[in-house]
């Protein structure tokens, strides 16, 4: 809350976009959304840019075309629209028969004979596509011609257990460090996105510099701070959470692996932004308490925010899309204790095919759409 806003200065909003892998196409919808609701050279309304895990991605391309902001929009609108498994990690039957038996082989060696960690799938695919559609010199120009101000990606260290978020901004942007997460200024690419997308046990982890990351969502105690630390005045959030579904206790069996693995999948990825938000909302209220000469004192601002939550039941859409994946991938899943006949997180988590991330993209349009009156007057006001 540091760095109050002088009376000229515009209010820098920013955009927070979470992780969730495939579930990640509801985002798009709900951008498409705002997209359309400006004309089609205009710059982003979002000056700062953060995005986690699957949501780095989205946050990247955006950045990438802060400059025409629904030009960025159609293209990610175009990627998601046309997925398939197969463009993220390897879906043959043999390259998933070799990765298993790769990690089972590995796991019977000594540490330090290991040159990879373990992974389930191997995400070169992902790596090439980021490659050949993000042309990341273009972040550095879109700074440069104030069309953005800050793009941040974070990933989880390995090594110290530390929340790292790699920025991007104008030069006076300084690196922050707190409990647990700090700031580091750097140029971004494709090798930081794989980082922060490495989904741990599913994806491997990703080396930047002499340390090696996982998902971003991982370490995340403070998903807001990335922006607050780059000056945001206004955060707009866009979660992937699967809606609570109220069970009868005495008709639910005892958990498989699956269900306890997605659970706290489901739990990484949502559950930090939503008390980040109610931390922020009790800390506005302090700050109301407090006279202008004491919030300047303080170096303290309110931060308003807004959140756009999806209505849909993730797990159950992915159920109904779960003959779309790879027979490969579907054998691996029953390996996993993931039943065709139940709905399960890790499914929708990895249903990387257009049928769903198109129902996603639906959905998200059609929720945002419902409240973009409220969502511009945020933005623009």
């Amino acid at each position: 809350m540091k760095q109050p806003r002088k009376p000229h200065q515009q209010p820098k909003v920013a955009l927070v976009l979470t992780g969730g892998g495939a579930r990640a196409a509801y985002q798009v919808g709900s951008l498409k959304a705002i997209a359309e609701q400006y004309p089609r050279n205009h710059a982003s309304p979002f000056s700062i840019i953060c995005g986690t895990s699957a949501g780095a991605i989205n946050a990247t391309a955006l950045a990438v075309y802060a400059s025409c902001f629904r030009l960025g929009v159609k293209k990610l609108d175009y990627i998601w629209r046309n997925f398939h498994c197969h463009q993220v990690f390897r879906t043959d039957g043999l390259a998933i028969a070799k990765q298993l038996s790769s990690m089972l082989f590995k796991s019977m060696h000594a540490d330090y004979s290991q040159q990879q960690g373990f992974s389930l799938l191997n995400n070169e695919p992902l790596q090439q596509l980021l490659n050949r559609y993000l042309s990341y010199k273009r972040i550095d120009q879109n700074i440069a011609r104030g069309s953005l101000h800050a793009l941040s990606v974070t990933a989880s260290n390995y090594q110290n257990g530390q929340s790292l978020s790699f920025f991007q901004a104008k030069q006076q942007q300084q690196n922050w460090q707190r409990a647990r997460r700090q700031g580091q200024k750097t140029q971004i690419h494709t090798t930081h996105l794989l980082a922060s997308t490495a989904i741990p046990l599913i994806f491997p982890a990703a080396r930047v510099g002499q340390d090696y990351y996982g998902d971003g969502s991982i370490h995340q105690l403070c998903p807001l701070s990335p922006a607050i630390h780059l000056g945001a005045d206004k955060i707009l959030a866009i979660h992937l959470e699967q809606p609570r579904r109220l069970h009868n206790s005495m008709d639910c069996p005892p958990p498989n692996s699956a269900a306890i693995a997605g659970h706290l999948l489901d739990s990484v990825f949502s559950d930090t932004l939503n008390s980040d938000l109610e931390r922020l909302q009790r800390i506005n209220k302090t700050i109301e308490l407090l006279s202008p000469k004491q919030r300047q004192q303080l170096e303290l601002r309110p931060i308003s925010s807004l959140s756009i939550k999806p209505q849909i039941d993730f797990e159950q859409v992915a159920h109904d899309h779960y003959q779309q994946l790879p027979l490969s991938v579907r054998l691996m899943l029953t390996t996993l204790g993931i039943k065709k006949d139940k709905p399960s997180a890790i499914t929708s988590f990895l249903m990387f095919e257009r049928d769903y991330t198109n129902y996603l993209i639906r959905e998200g349009y059609r929720d945002t759409l419902e409240q973009i009156d409220k969502i511009l007057t945020f933005i623009q006001k």
